[in-house]
């Protein structure tokens, strides 16, 4: 690869940093590298904050929310409350205050680029040279030149080839997140976090929601027990689940879709008015110039080191185009570590077997660490305690007691190996089990902190207690 020849009389702007893209990579780590001093630039084709703040993580659980009100006004008489009259979901109402929320937190990353002095360069950006970047916008075209150039573009949804999204009966999530009426029917394909929130949302306002899942279980990346209790906790709800299935076809001629659905019994015909592709993401690597200068890219990934170096020098990539979870906070860890090391610092590379997720279903799904069976896999004698929020003082009077929290240690040393939880507000829950494995706690550890009374967290202490038969309210 060579450097840029310039033109006679081209000049082009300097930066200390460029980043090609503003989702949660770019975005966190151009705010990083400004704090460290660099003179930062963002390339960012459409709103600022990518993807997840505005088409993703934002305004979907802005519509959950929604969900959750409207089922709070159904389930009101359980509460003690009489609510007089219908009460009635506003799809469009719905759809509106969430794109208000995602347009007031892009507006927060505009503050927060003026306030940190970075300069946001509207339009696509292309690397054409070692240090140089080719934004294009109506048609025109301007070159920026910086020594650290970091690709941040993210991903968008994937298309099967017997699924091909038109954008109104077989859409994907962007169409789902704003539609202008609501389905009576849906049948949603890929029981990930994207099919199983979207299939969550739609089930609780009214629409009638198939959940079809290639795999034999539902969110399949999760324990076995936590998958085993949404799958309860849906088909509970109204949801129909076809785990071990596959969308062969989607008739779209008529005013109804008609899906052929191949099931271990035989093929299935379901009728929907819509058809929610949630089968997963692809990465955004088209058009970037990659080939042209010899970016290595392995498995649709770009290939990088643990400082999120590629091949070329002064190219780094970091979020959904390199490998790991597509998560909106690996990729901030990713950028932050990634601008850190460039500037001199001795950052600790990012641990991936202690990143967190997240599922916003109702009950929610928070994970983190070794499985049970992956524990057992990689060769560890383990002990394993568990706590149903059955038996949780909070969990009752919430009215919210579907769900667990199970514990996997390490049988030998009481190294916490592995948590996963399913039930209200687990998400808020993971965090610490992120710092107890960062700061190597052990089991009993665990047992001694005393968690308050009453809260859904002491499930954390119980599930402990629980794994070295010390449980008290089991």
């Amino acid at each position: 690869m060579f450097p840029y020849v310039y033109q006679e009389g081209e000049t082009m702007e300097k930066y200390d940093i460029l980043f090609i893209g503003s989702g949660p990579g770019g975005y966190v780590a151009a705010i990083r590298a400004a704090q460290l001093g660099m003179k930062t630039g963002v390339v960012e084709k459409a709103e600022l904050g990518g993807v997840c703040l505005n088409w993703g993580c934002i305004p979907t659980k802005a519509l959950l929310k929604s969900a959750q009100v409207y089922d709070y006004f159904n389930h009101a008489a359980d509460y003690g409350v009489q609510v007089e009259g219908k009460v009635t979901a506003d799809l469009p109402a719905m759809v509106a205050r969430s794109r208000t929320v995602a347009e007031g937190m892009s507006r927060g990353v505009q503050f927060l680029f003026r306030k940190n002095k970075i300069d946001t360069i509207p339009g696509t950006g292309r690397l054409v040279a070692q240090g140089v970047v080719e934004v294009t916008r109506d048609g025109k075209t301007e070159k920026y030149e910086a020594p650290h150039i970091v690709l941040a573009t993210g991903s968008r949804s994937k298309e099967l080839p017997n699924l091909k999204q038109d954008g109104k009966k077989i859409i994907g999530y962007r169409e789902a997140l704003t539609l202008e009426k609501q389905p009576a029917s849906m049948v949603v394909v890929g029981s990930g976090a994207i099919g199983s929130e979207f299939a969550g949302f739609y089930n609780a306002i009214g629409t009638k929601v198939t959940l079809v899942e290639f795999l034999p279980r539902v969110v399949p990346l999760e324990d076995e027990e936590v998958s085993k209790q949404l799958a309860r906790s849906f088909k509970k709800a109204g949801i129909r689940v076809m785990t071990s299935s596959s969308v062969e076809s989607v008739d779209t001629s008529g005013e109804m879709c008609k899906v052929q659905i191949k099931t271990p019994k035989g093929m299935v015909e379901e009728e929907a008015e819509v058809v929610l592709s949630a089968v997963g993401v692809t990465p955004n690597l088209e058009n970037l110039g990659l080939e042209e200068l010899g970016v290595q890219v392995e498995n649709g990934k770009v290939k990088v080191d643990a400082w999120y170096r590629t091949n070329i020098p002064g190219i780094y990539a970091i979020g959904d185009i390199v490998p790991g979870p597509a998560l909106a906070h690996v990729a901030s860890a990713e950028g932050i570590t990634c601008v850190e090391k460039i500037a001199g610092k001795d950052p600790q590379p990012v641990d991936y077997g202690n990143l967190p997720s997240a599922v916003y279903t109702s009950p929610e799904i928070a994970s983190v660490g070794y499985t049970e069976k992956e524990a057992v896999e990689a060769g560890y004698r383990i002990k394993v305690g568990k706590f149903p929020f059955t038996a949780s003082g909070r969990a009752s009077a919430a009215g919210k007691k579907d769900g667990f929290v199970k514990l996997v240690f390490d049988e030998k040393y009481g190294e916490l190996l592995g948590a996963h939880m399913i039930g209200e507000n687990v998400t808020e829950l993971i965090a610490e089990i992120v710092v107890a494995r960062n700061l190597e706690t052990t089991g009993h550890e665990i047992i001694k902190s005393v968690h308050p009374h009453p809260t859904m967290s002491e499930a954390i202490m119980e599930a402990a207690a629980a794994a070295y038969d010390e449980v008290i309210h089991l």
